[in-house]
Formats: structure tokens, sequence, C-alpha cells
């Protein structure tokens, strides 16, 4: 993972356009600190801050030059060994062992579709003098980040949005579209869409390519979610369980030391369990967060259950207190590039912290699970609604029982889960979180809700496949990936996420529903195919706490609680200033009814102070 910016600008001569492209590399220098080089060839200027994974030597240096390509990238293409063989039979030759040349042969030899065959994480350009024409791809799932500007002919990109503020092309506006999506859902991007009008991120799935002043965006690749496998369950998990450790053994690949970041639930302790069972990992150094105060999260009573099972695991551990939080906040809501819809994205941040303390350059995070096998007790609904659509009354019922006895819901919870199983039936996916954005919270912003757009999917297949898809590329994933990314890249870590693997994910989106959830068991695939393998009191938790923190219940009325103070006028051009202070004194006196609604006002303020 490294930090990546260029442009290409007619109107800049060679002394000016690589100054701008230094500046761009100095915001930016936290994502590589290991290289910093630059490239200027009129009118491009290609840039990378290097963080050495693979092939440390320098001739692994970026930008590289392969002939008239020309390359600056940030990722891992994992499969590059295999890749390079391939290459090798086709006669290429190679001067160095990192995969940032296999890219550039793999361009060489098949073009634009050479990404189709990456099985990875990335974001890059490639500057052909011969043609003239730069192509930039971003992984299938935006794992790895790409933001530009454009006008008039003239291009700038960089890794992080604040890359680009200090350039020609920004002008400062705020999106407001986006503010509301962030204020009332939690999205950090929608689509190409982030918090300034002029900045876009390059979709997950799509190339971008510039040539003669001319910009194409083309999707290159997507999933499938209406073909079904109908296999057995049994085979589903063994097939599942075979993907799964060779997505582990390919993301292990790297010549530096490597961690992971484990929350005692079942993603990331598959991750761990895999690594020491079935690789030949010795030592494994695994990061977690956790907090001891009433009502608050700790895992290490699972995380215990998996050292006992594999000895060579070493476990690290930080608690942040009210200190470290106050004394971290500035930093956190500065690199963030746009306000935290969350406050677990603080614990992701001091788990990185101490990932970077143990000395290790590269994390495993167990990202994705959730969005293609309906970890999420949302996936019920879709579940339930999927068996009313088809006339399958009995299973319905037997389903939100199942689920209902699972969770020890009382009945009116179970009468709330299938009113909103039977308004997902007949409702959309778009028209579903149109009722939530506008019914969420008080609406409190001067524009009308109606005026922002949710650009939902719509496609074939399952309800639930609906959904997830949704989740995978829309709604959830790619905030859970931008804080990821940001994170890690503030202690320049390179995070990776097996349970991205566009095999793994094709492969989960193809089961029947059954096989994804069933009687109220999530992720029911993932469980079977890591029995025996991951402890069972991890494999039978019927809990889903996700990445909780105490932020927005004890953070804002202890060390954060002057985020609050003052009268809040420099939001009036945002917000309704009655109804905000209404909502801001009613949480003040105690009520935690819209605790998570004031905590990311209080990040919009403060990201407000800075944009």
């Amino acid at each position: 993972m490294c930090g990546i910016i260029g442009l290409v600008d007619p109107q800049q001569s060679q002394h000016d356009a690589t100054r701008i492209g230094l500046a761009m590399l100095d915001v930016t220098s936290h994502r590589g600190p290991d290289h910093r080089g630059i490239w200027c060839t009129p009118p491009v200027v290609l840039g990378h801050n290097r963080l050495s994974i693979i092939d440390l030597s320098s001739a692994s240096n970026q930008p590289m030059t392969y002939g008239d390509l020309t390359i600056t990238y940030n990722g891992e293409v994992y499969n590059y060994i295999e890749l390079r063989q391939e290459l090798e039979s086709d006669g290429f030759v190679f001067t160095t062992s990192g995969d940032t040349e296999v890219i550039l042969a793999a361009y060489r030899r098949w073009g634009h579709t050479c990404v189709e065959r990456f099985i990875g994480m990335w974001a890059f350009a490639i500057w052909d003098d011969a043609s003239k024409e730069l192509f930039c791809s971003r992984d299938r799932f935006g794992i790895k980040p790409f933001h530009y500007i454009e006008r008039d002919g003239r291009l700038y990109f960089a890794s992080e949005i604040k890359g680009l503020k200090g350039t020609p092309l920004f002008r400062g506006g705020l999106n407001e579209a986006q503010i509301a999506r962030g204020l009332y859902l939690g999205w950090m991007h929608h689509h190409e869409e982030t918090y300034f009008n002029d900045i876009k991120a390059l979709p997950a799935s799509h190339n971008l390519i510039w040539q003669n002043g001319r910009i194409r965006i083309v999707r290159y690749a997507d999933v499938d979610t209406y073909t079904t496998d109908e296999g057995s369950f049994e085979e589903h998990a063994a097939g599942f369980r075979d993907l799964f450790m060779d997505s582990v053994r390919l993301t292990a690949r790297r010549d530096v030391p490597m961690g992971v970041c484990l929350s005692g639930g079942l993603d990331s302790t598959s991750i761990v369990s895999t690594l020491a069972s079935s690789t030949d990992e010795h030592r494994i150094k695994t990061f977690t967060a956790y907090y001891t105060n009433k009502g608050e999260v700790d895992e290490r009573p699972y995380i215990d259950h998996v050292l006992k099972a594999y000895p060579q695991i070493e476990a690290h551990y930080i608690s942040p207190d009210a200190d470290d939080i106050a004394a971290a906040i500035d930093r956190i809501t500065w690199i963030m590039d746009a306000p935290m819809p969350s406050s677990s994205y603080v614990s992701q941040y001091f788990v990185m912290q101490l990932a970077s303390q143990q000395g290790v350059k590269v994390v495993l995070d167990g990202q994705g699970s959730d969005e293609i096998m309906g970890g999420y007790m949302h996936s019920m609904y879709r579940i339930i609604a999927d068996h009313l659509r088809g006339g399958h009354i009995g299973e319905a019922l037997a389903d939100l029982n199942a689920h209902g006895s699972r969770q020890g819901y009382p009945a009116g919870k179970r009468i709330d889960i299938l009113g909103k199983s039977v308004l997902s039936a007949v409702r959309d996916e778009p028209s579903m979180y149109a009722l939530e954005f506008r019914k969420v919270y008080p609406w409190i912003l001067r524009q009308s809700a109606d005026d922002v757009p949710l650009r939902l999917e719509l496609p074939a297949g399952s309800k639930l496949n609906g959904f997830l898809y949704n989740l995978l590329r829309v709604t959830l994933l790619p905030t859970l990936l931008h804080t990821e990314d940001i994170n890690a890249m503030a202690f320049s870590i390179e995070s990776r996420v097996p349970f991205l693997d566009h095999r793994l994910v094709q492969y989960c989106f193809s089961l029947p529903n059954d096989h994804k959830v069933h009687r109220g068991e999530t992720k029911r695939v993932l469980r079977a195919g890591m029995r025996g393998i991951v402890p069972d009191a991890v494999l039978d938790r019927k809990d889903k706490t996700g990445f909780t923190t105490p932020g927005h219940i004890t953070w804002l009325r202890g060390p954060l609680a002057y985020l609050l103070e003052g009268g809040w006028e420099e939001m009036n051009d945002v917000v309704d200033h009655k109804a905000l202070m209404q909502i801001i004194d009613q949480y003040r006196r105690g009520e935690n009814r819209h605790a998570l609604f004031v905590w990311r006002l209080a990040m919009l303020r403060a990201f407000l102070r800075t944009a």
C-alpha cells in the first residue's frame, strides 16, 4: 500500500507541474515513508509515496518505467506470482520480484482487460507514451481509494482527498446532498460523490481513461446476483472453505511483518484461525481494542478461546482512555477527509496505532464478510420477504420464530420484524432506504429530503441478494473501506481484506438464501466451513456486536464534550438552528435516543471547520 498522485494538465509548465506534484505528495506522506518518487513528462506528472511490502529493493521504487509505460500504483495484486509465470511463458522478462512490474507487463500483454485477471486490491495510473493515454483503474470493490478532479481536459488525482485540495482545479464548494446522506444514513461516499463538489471518487470496478483531453469511465466487472448454484449445503460449505483458505494464503504474501485485527467475532477469528492452522505462520500478532465500563464491549473472553486453540498467536490489546481520545481526535477528524459517521472508527485508529507500535506493516481484517453472507440483522427482513413473495408463508414464519428465539426477542419485537419484512416484500431497496432517510432522525437540514438523490441499485435476483449488493456497492462497505484505508495509512500500514477476494464474493452471491441465512443463523456457510478450524465458542455466538465503542454516549459527555459547546452558529447555512439546538439540548440533559445523530452532527461541525 502506498500513496499515489498525478496530473495531466497542458496548462502547467514542467517546473510548475512538478512543484504541484511534490506538494500533493507532501500532504499524503504518511501513506509511504520508505521512498518518494516523481516523474514528469509534460503534460503528465506521476508521483508515489512508497510503503515497501513486496520486493523491498530500490528496483521496485515508483513511479516505475517499463519501455514506454510508466506507472504509479497503490495496492497488491496477490496472484502476481502466477501471472508472472504466465507472462514469462509468453516471453516476458522481469528484473524485479514484486507485483508492480507484473502489472506493467500484463498491461503490455492484455491492455485494458489486464485488470480482469487480477486478484487483489489496487488503484493505479499508467501513462502510455506511445498512445498518449493515461489508463487508471480501481479494484472491484473499492478497497483502494482513487479520487480525482477534472475540468476542461485537465485531470488531477490522488489517493486521498486532502491531496487534491491544494491543486489549481479545486474550488472548495461543499456537496450538500452528501452532507445529508452522511448525517442521516452514515455514508461517507455515494458512488462518485464526495463531500466536495469538485472531487470525485472513481467507482469500484471501473477504469478511467484520459486521452486527448477527454475522459471515459468504463465498468470492467460486476457481481452476478441472479444465477444460483444448486449444489448441496455440504458441497457449498466445502467450496467456501477452499476458496477462503486460498484467499487467506494469497493475502498473506509479503516481505514484511504482518498481523491481524482481531475483534473476537466470527470474521476476524476465521482469518487468524486459518492462518494459524493452514499456513506456515509460526508467530501471529493480533490487535484488539476493548472497553470495560458498564455497557461497553470487551471481546477478550472470546479471544481467549482462540489463544488456547492456537498458542502461536501473540495477542496485543489497547483500551483507549479519555486522555487518549482527547489527544487523538483532531488528527483523526483531519485524516478522514469526511465526517465520521460512527465512533467505532476511532477505536479502529487505535488498533492500527497498536499494530504500528508492534512493528507490523501489514494487517488482515474481516471487512466484507457481513456484506456477502447476510451478517447484519436487517438481512432477516429480506429473507422473510423472499419467502412471502414466493408464497411460502410457513417458511417465513419458521425463520421469523427461529430468529426471535435465537435472539431472545419478545413478541412485540417479532411483530416489528414481521412488519418490516412485509414492507421489504412489497417495496424495492431504493424506496426502503428513502423511507429510512426521511424517518430515522428529525429532519433539521435547510434543504428538503426530496432534493437529495439516493441512487440505490436494482439488481436481478432475490431480495436478499439485492440488499447485499447495495451493502457491497452503495450503502455501507464503501464507508467501511474508506475508514479502513485511512486509519491504516495514518500509521503507514497496509490493510488487506481476505473476504473481498472477488472469487469468494461471487461464490457467496451464487448460494441459495438458506445457505447464507437459515433459521436465524447468519453467515451459515462460513460457520459450517470453519467448523473444526474456529473454536466452537466463537462459531456458535448468537450476538452481532459489531465494532462497538462508547463514543456517542460516553465520549461526547466526557473527553469530547467540548465539541458540543457554543451556539453552533457556524452550522446555520446547513441546518435549521432552532431544531438543531433542541436535539443538542436534549442530549445534554441525558437523552440518548438521538445520540448517534448528535455524534454525526459534532463530526460534521468539526469537518466544516477545516473543509
